[in-house]
Order: structure tokens, then C-alpha cells, then sequence
């Protein structure tokens, strides 16, 4: 269910970023269009690499959100949304419109956010930390992620852990599942004469087989593209297996239908449901479609005896069930900013540990060179009092050549910044007495 830009530079050199289109910004219309397939996922990882220029990058899609986390040397982002627009065939005009970035801070809180559910449709609904656990997998099988985007998701993992344990989030189920078995009451009053036909067998669909089990239904079926799977799940519920080909069969029993796979292309037709409802004598049928890509094309919801739901028209009902977790979010918000606060010390301490490293390399380096050249010079017997006194003059005027340099250029520049750090950096004093 998601897509985003999270950027920053530690000393400029290395820039995170995430970009995204979600339920709050596109339509599912739009949202299926950018959605990426299971089977798209790695070839797409090292294409964007490649054509976009980045270092790392991980995608995650969901039918609520495609957002992409990646690093880049340089700021990607423009590269990234155009390579999007050519994989997606669609424009940048297009993308621009319904996609939004973070920098900094505001890209740690957005992807912590993310990962507890704070930024789903359905509030604090926990799907989704499993669903970036796994976008991170894929991206690291396909080694398009490394340590910059590692230390973000391991992060951001810890705080939602955190945020399910310290925070009554998780209560009160209400996700998209829930949703739909919820909407379905409102249709049917009592929902233990009904029967259900369940299209797919993934994590949602699993939802629904409980929420609908609970609520009391008896009669379920479950299609999918492999009966063995179909079969794992159905033996949970006491339901019936069957393949996706049988659907236009299992369409003339059913009351309600709710589907949600994978396929890039819609299962259930106009006309088929068309012929179910004449077989029918026209009982109405209850759908929800919670796929994206849609799974069932919009013109069945023109018929008069369908009741045709998509993910954006559960959103009222999530509504009214969300209340319930707004102070828990409250609590989370806090956690997260917390959370944040230390990923960026640690980001910032990384920073400061490579440029140490660097400057003693640097200096070790000077060290040994001349140290080189003051053996050389005990060796041809030279008196060793005026050799230490070469030595330490040497390495004075090699340590202090580069800074002395750029110091130059500062004041010339006008970057008197760059003096007065160097006076804090080397607690330097102009007072000669």
C-alpha cells in the first residue's frame, strides 16, 4: 500500500532521499498507475539506480502509496521522478502534481511515521511496518540498499517497535479489512445468512476471512491464481477453494465479493457480474475492492444491483473508527520526534568520525614522510640536533600548508565564518601579551 524523497547531506557529500504519491495526494486512479508489481520490483531497483544515478534505493508500493528511499551523491530528485514518468509512461507534469518530497529531518519523521501507521489511511494500522520490513528485503536481495539506507530503516523499524509497545495504537482494530467487513454490515443486518466470495489469498484477504468470520458469517469461498494457497487459507474459516477461472460461477451464490490481489489487470468484468445478477433474479451483490490496481473495472459499480466500493470510498468508515487512537498518536508523534532527534546525532556523529579519519590519515601520512626524510638524513651521519630541528619544522609547515591556504582564500572571499571557526576548531587567541 505506498511512495517518497528523504534528503540530506552529511558534510554535502551524501544526500537521503524519499519520494512519494499517496492516498492523500492521488486518487487511486492515479495511485495504481505508479504502483509496482512483485515480480517488476528488481529490475526496476537497478534501473533507477542506473538511469537515475543513485547510490541506493529501495521502493515501496501499496495500494495506499508508492514511495521511493533512496541515496545519491547529488540531489536525484528531479532524475527520480522523470525515470518514474518513463517506467510508468506517464508525464512529469503528471507526477508533479500528486508527489511530495522531505529533506532532513522531515524525511527521518516521514518514514518513521510511515512505518507506525501514522501516515496510513487507516490510523496506527499495522500492516505496513511489515510491508516496509519487506520492501527493505527485496531492495537488500537485490543489493540496491547499503549502510546509508540500512541505518534509516533499522532506525525507523526500532521506533515503530517502540511506538506498538509504548502506545495504545494497535488497539481497536481498524484497517482497511476491518473497513470493508464494517461497510458490509451497513448492506446486510445480519451477515450469518449471507455468503462471501473472497478474490485473493494474501494478508488482507486473511483480514477480511477473520473480521467476516467474527461477525459471523458461515459461508466463504476463497478464489486465487493458485489453488494451494487458496486452499491454506480457506482451511482456517471452513471455506471453499476454488481457482480464479471459476469466479464467474461462484459470482451467482455470492452476497458479498471483496478482492484483493496482485494481477495488473482487473479479474472481474462488467459482463460477467452482469450474467451473475440474471441468474440472481437481481439479489443485490456487495463489492469492495481493495486492490491496486483495481481488481474489478468501475462500470460494475453502474449496475443497478451492485454496491461497488473502492479503497478511497472506505475512508468515511475508517473515520468514524480512528478516533479512538488519536491520543495514542499524540503519544507516538513524541516517541517519533525523540527518535528522530537521535537518528540525526547519530547521522551528524558519522559525519564528524569519517572527517576525523580522514584528517588523521592525512596527518600520519605527513608524519611518516618526513620521518622518512629525517632517518634518511641520520643515516649520512648528519648531527641529529639540527635533524629533529628540520623534522619539526617540517612537519609544522606541511600541517599547517592546506589550512593556511584556504584560510588565505576565506579572507579574501570574505567568509569571515571560516576564521572564526578556525579560531574556535584550534582554540586559537589574538592576544600576544
Amino acid at each position: 500500500m505506498a511512495a517518497g524523497i528523504l534528503c540530506w547531506g552529511s558534510l554535502g557529500s551524501m544526500a537521503l532521499l524519499a519520494l512519494g504519491i499517496n492516498h492523500k495526494t492521488a486518487s487511486v486512479s492515479v495511485r495504481e498507475k505508479v504502483a509496482f508489481a512483485p515480480e517488476q520490483m528488481e529490475h526496476a531497483l537497478l534501473e533507477a539506480c542506473q538511469q537515475a544515478g543513485l547510490n541506493e534505493v529501495a521502493i515501496l508500493s501499496t495500494c495506499n502509496r508508492t514511495e521511493l528511499y533512496c541515496s545519491s551523491s547529488v540531489d536525484g530528485s528531479r532524475a527520480l521522478l522523470e525515470w518514474m514518468g518513463r517506467y510508468h509512461g506517464l508525464s512529469i507534469d503528471d507526477l508533479d502534481s500528486s508527489s511530495y518530497s522531505y529533506w532532513d529531518e522531515d524525511a527521518a519523521t516521514h518514514m518513521m511515521r510511515v512505518a507506525c501507521g501514522l501516515d496510513s489511511l487507516v490510523l496506527g494500522e499495522p500492516q505496513i511496518l511489515g510491508q516496509l520490513k519487506s520492501c527493505y528485503a527485496v531492495a537488500s536481495a537485490a543489493k540496491s540498499v547499503h549502510s546509508e539506507l540500512g541505518r534509516l530503516f533499522q532506525h525507523a523499524f526500532s521506533i515503530a517497535k517502540k511506538v506498538r509497545t509504548q502506545t495504545a495504537i494497535g488497539e481497536n482494530p481498524v484497517s482497511v479489512a476491518y473497513a470493508a467487513v464494517s461497510l458490509s454490515q451497513h448492506i446486510f443486518t445480519d451477515l450469518s445468512k449471507s455468503s462471501a466470495l473472497l478474490i485473493g489469498a494474501g494478508e488482507t484477504i486473511d483480514l477480511v476471512a477473520q473480521h467476516l468470520a467474527r461477525a459471523g458469517i458461515k459461508k466463504m469461498v476463497v478464489a486465487n491464481r493458485t489453488l494451494e494457497r487458496a486452499q491454506g487459507l480457506a482451511q482456517q474459516f471452513g471455506a471453499r477453494a476454488v481457482l480464479l477461472s471459476d469466479i464467474p460461477d461462484e459470482l451467482v451464490n455470492a452476497d458479498i465479493v471483496i478482492s484483493s490481489t496482485a494481477s495488473p489487470l482487473p479479474i472481474l468484468g462488467k459482463g460477467a457480474v452482469e450474467r451473475a445478477l440474471k441468474a440472481r433474479k437481481h439479489k443485490p451483490i456487495f463489492m469492495v475492492d481493495i486492490a491496486v490496481p483495481r481488481d474489478i473495472e468501475p462500470e460494475v459499480g453502474e449496475l443497478s444491483d451492485v454496491y461497488l466500493y473502492s479503497v478511497d470510498d472506505l475512508r468515511e468508515v475508517i473515520e468514524e473508527n480512528v478516533k479512538s487512537r488519536e491520543t495514542a498518536a499524540k503519544e507516538a508523534e513524541v516517541l517519533i520526534a525523540q527518535g528522530v532527534q537521535v537518528f540525526m546525532l547519530q547521522l551528524r556523529s558519522l559525519g564528524a568520525t569519517e572527517t576525523l579519519l580522514a584528517l588523521r590519515s592525512k596527518a600520519e601520512s605527513i608524519r611518516d614522510q618526513e620521518l622518512n626524510k629525517a632517518l634518511k638524513q641520520l643515516e649520512k651521519g648528519k648531527d641529529a640536533e639540527q635533524v629533529l630541528a628540520q623534522l619539526a619544522r617540517g612537519l609544522t609547515n606541511k600541517l599547517i600548508h592546506s589550512p593556511s591556504v584556504q584560510m588565505k582564500q576565506a579572507a579574501a572571499q570574505g567568509r569571515s565564518e571560516l576564521l572564526e571557526l578556525t579560531h574556535e576548531l584550534f582554540e586559537l587567541s589574538l592576544d600576544n601579551s
